[in-house]
């Protein structure tokens, strides 16, 4: 891709960090066409409807008292003020319209008041309803602080990586749970992270916050990556600990990771070490195929107690044309109208050869919204990985 296409691509592809956010006038007036607002023509076909077919269905059939649908059609879809507008409006048209008809067959001062009436609760209407979009902006404006906070935007090439990812919340509101990510850079080479966090809600986010904090600190300091790997088991057991102390449902909380760590430029040989904590093993995507990576097994975070021993990283060899897959189980678990889970390895080897990361972490997220139907029952990531290659 070149140009102006691979700019787009990039911006669709890495979601969480470049995503487009809703501006808050569109999100207000949602009828628009090219980028101009359209609000206002539902409550105008309604005011020019009513009087024509209240002229043309003769003095037996009088429906000009319909004119307090235009004030409530716009209340819907307008803001305050043009509500008001046609609220104005549908008095004058009903004054107009009621008054070329001979007395005998005039609706009179009680529709009037209907119409009226109508009018000033439209109104009332529409500011409760900006009001609670105007709240709504601001818990999105909260919620995507947190995830910027816990999923942080990190700059192309970052740490001698180049990279994708895509987050999808199973809840659409929220746009944030329980799946972390990260890439750290350090004096010891560069480590990734990728985890889920068993449960849902502020519980799961909160693990998911303090995993991620302990990674970052971790991963530059240490040289070993089991030392670190040792230090996301210990914070894990700290936030249980936590939440049985504030009597929590969050006794059992435990968390699935792949860590990956890419030695220093200079020492680097073409091995990467990957320590699985009870985690989807990542695949390994090249010119020869779709591969799992080997690994040596391990607990979750939070569980390691249960068979003492400390963590093992597997060394696997891993070319510069090769690309590291990893996702959640939002992916390995989307499920077909039949339930049958999405076969992720098998649609990667049956599709064009795609290693780069943008490319690849859109092959995967559009088969797995194709799988299930765009209906996704957990917060899915879908996170790739390889040597940055020089710019040309």
């Amino acid at each position: 891709m070149r140009g102006p296409y691979r700019r787009v691509s990039l911006c669709l592809m890495r979601m969480p960090r470049l995503r487009r956010e809703p501006d808050p006038v569109q999100w207000q007036q949602p009828l628009r066409v090219r980028g101009r607002s359209i609000a206002w023509v539902p409550p105008m076909v309604v005011l020019v409807a009513v009087p024509v077919i209240d002229y043309w269905t003769g003095g037996d059939f009088r429906i000009i008292s319909w004119l307090v649908l235009v004030p409530g059609v716009a209340a819907a879809v307008c803001p305050i003020g043009t509500t008001a507008v046609y609220g104005g409006l549908a008095m004058i048209v009903y004054v107009l319209g009621d008054g070329a008809w001979p007395h005998q067959y005039r609706a009179g001062l009680p529709d009037f008041i209907l119409v009226a009436v109508g009018a000033v609760l439209s109104v009332l209407a529409c500011a409760v309803r900006m009001r609670g979009q105007e709240r709504m902006l601001h818990m999105r404006d909260v919620v995507e602080t947190t995830r910027r906070t816990l999923l942080r935007p990190m700059p192309p090439g970052w740490g001698g990586l180049d990279h994708a990812e895509i987050y999808l919340a199973a809840d659409s509101e929220a746009r944030v749970g329980g799946d972390f990510y990260d890439i750290q850079p350090g004096p010891h080479g560069t480590r990734v992270l990728l985890g889920d966090v068993q449960g849902k809600g502020l519980g799961a986010v909160e693990a998911a916050a303090g995993l991620i904090g302990t990674f970052r600190e971790a991963a530059y300091h240490e040289a070993e990556l089991a030392v670190v790997a040792t230090r996301l088991e210990v914070r894990m057991r700290r936030l249980v600990a936590y939440d049985a102390a504030l009597g929590r449902d969050g006794g059992e909380r435990f968390a699935t990771a792949v860590l990956v760590g890419f030695p220093p430029p200079e020492t680097d040989s073409g091995f990467v070490e990957v320590i699985d904590f009870g985690h989807e093993p990542p695949l390994l995507v090249g010119a020869e195929g779709v591969h799992e990576l080997p690994t040596l097994g391990g607990l979750p975070l939070g569980l390691a107690e249960l068979v003492p021993r400390a963590p093992r990283a597997a060394l696997v060899r891993v070319a510069d044309d090769e690309t590291l897959l990893l996702v959640t189980d939002g992916v390995t678990e989307a499920r077909d109208g039949d339930g049958t889970f999405f076969p992720l390895r098998e649609s990667l080897a049956g599709a064009p050869r795609v290693t780069e990361p943008e490319a690849l972490v859109r092959l995967v997220r559009d088969g797995t919204l194709a799988h299930s139907g765009g209906h996704l029952d957990d917060d899915t990531t879908i996170f790739a990985v390889r040597r940055a290659r020089p710019a040309r």
